[in-house]
């Protein structure tokens, strides 16, 4: 008998039964289940099983925290039920039709970003930590920085920025790789389209808009000409050359025999793509990433900058629970690239400070509860290391209250960020290490973000468990 049967058999019967299951699998800590009527799951029935810490619905899929033994919680509940489980890119095709056009997008986006995200973490603890060498005088060394003091920390500081180059300048060749991996088709064409977007030979997206337009090379075909400009950390033309290389290549393989497909496919998949990415996508979409980040910059330098600040810094956290914050990536890399930084970031890695402390807050009104310090506590720490969903779906949203809290807190937190106008350099870890991505001279700002964030969830989360206020369930 498995060590879950008694459980995955409820499990299986508050779920709608097997009928009501399209598709099921599992990854680190949840099941993931595609229903064919999500209404038909008693989700309050669901939550008050012993194995399970809390669901929630994402991205089209219907998902119950286990935890750390899920995979065995897995193998019972697939056994009682008769069903072969299937991998997490079939369940993902079969959550589609779940979802609208806009979560779709949401998804997409997602699952592009998604394994790049880790290589943006570093390369913003890189600048971080860079900026500490070389941008901050210290009056102890005389205004100097500690890269001008110092030869070991200055070619510390000159070597680190090999890796942040390769991440950042090189980043279209990371989202052109993605997109490829995403839709199935040929990786190497995507990684060969990226390097083609940033080659050496092109004049550096950065020089460009300083330059008299007479000084920047063409390539000449008699008839036409196309500027050698390069797009060093663009994010939406290689978004366009991706999709557009993707498609093509489709269309390519359904045309040419399969006799001669390997030639004839890349190749006209590759070069049609390279030439419309620099004549035609290139330039749109450096112009859409700029009417965008212009758009959001004037929005977070305006006289109403508060107010946006605090409707975003309150409302990132619902953004997460419905996927769509996976937007704001490609946002913040454009800010990052026209103006040198991004000021919607801190908001980001605010809110995921509000989420952990609203469940610090829980684990204080709740102390000597280990059952559920086995969720409470690693939520804690992973909201406050950048990462919010098992604090949410486990705790904030369980009690309702906590979130409530979260959402007041990040709102005065993102509203005294963008008044102060604290700015990143780009994307970084999205908690508390994330002051190391924060420019320098807005690190005490920052800091008081950081502590209203901390405070005021904590405070709240028990003045509202005190009065009710917003109590959804208590312990």
């Amino acid at each position: 008998m498995g060590k879950y049967r008694d459980d995955a058999a409820k499990l299986l019967e508050y779920i709608g039964g097997k009928e009501n299951i399209d598709a099921v699998t599992h990854c680190v800590t949840r099941m993931r289940f595609v229903l064919k009527d999500p209404k038909k799951a008693d989700i309050k029935k669901i939550e008050a099983l012993p194995s399970v810490k809390g669901s929630f619905t994402q991205a089209g899929q219907f998902q119950v925290i286990i935890g750390n033994d899920v995979d065995v919680f897995y193998q019972d509940f697939i056994d009682l039920a008769g069903i072969e489980g299937v991998s997490k890119d079939e369940v993902k095709k079969d959550a589609v039709k779940n979802q609208n056009i806009l979560q779709r997008i949401a998804s997409v986006l997602a699952e592009i970003f998604a394994p790049i995200i880790p290589a943006i973490v570093v390369g913003g603890l890189i600048l971080g930590f860079r900026n500490i060498l070389e941008a901050l005088p210290m009056e102890r060394l005389g205004g100097a920085t500690i890269a001008e003091t110092y030869p070991f920390w200055g070619g510390v500081n000159h070597f680190l920025w090999l890796i942040g180059e390769a991440i950042f300048h090189f980043l279209p060749v990371g989202v052109t790789w993605s997109i490829t991996r995403k839709m199935g088709t040929t990786q190497i064409l995507g990684i060969v389209l990226g390097i083609t977007l940033v080659s050496p030979q092109l004049i550096n997206a950065y020089a460009v808009p300083g330059m008299d337009p007479s000084e920047i090379p063409v390539w000449d075909f008699g008839f036409a000409t196309i500027d050698m400009i390069g797009y060093q950390a663009q994010v939406i033309p290689a978004m366009l050359a991706g999709f557009t290389l993707v498609y093509l290549e489709k269309f390519w393989k359904k045309v040419i025999p399969n006799a001669i497909s390997m030639i004839f496919v890349p190749l006209f998949s590759l070069v049609p793509t390279v030439l419309l990415a620099h004549a035609i996508l290139g330039p749109i979409g450096w112009s859409i990433g700029t009417w965008i980040s212009n758009g959001v910059y004037a929005g977070l330098t305006s006289k109403l900058n508060w107010l946006f600040g605090m409707v975003f810094g309150g409302f990132y956290a619902p953004l997460v629970i419905t996927g769509l914050h996976h937007m704001t990536n490609a946002i913040d890399f454009q800010l990052a690239a026209d103006f040198g930084g991004t000021i919607l970031w801190p908001m980001i890695a605010l809110s995921n400070i509000a989420q952990g402390s609203a469940v610090l807050a829980i684990i204080y009104l709740h102390r000597g509860n280990k059952q559920e310090e086995q969720i409470s506590v690693p939520s804690a720490i992973s909201a406050y290391l950048g990462v919010t969903e098992p604090a949410m779906f486990g705790i904030n949203i369980k009690y309702q209250y906590p979130f409530i809290a979260a959402m007041i807190g990040s709102a005065i937190a993102g509203f005294l960020s963008v008044f102060t106008g604290v700015e990143a350099f780009t994307v970084g870890v999205g908690g508390l290490p994330g002051i190391l991505s924060i420019k320098s001279q807005y690190w005490i700002p920052f800091g008081i973000c950081v502590a209203i964030a901390i405070v005021v969830p904590f405070l709240l989360t028990i003045v509202f468990s005190k009065s009710k206020f917003g109590t959804k369930v208590e312990a």
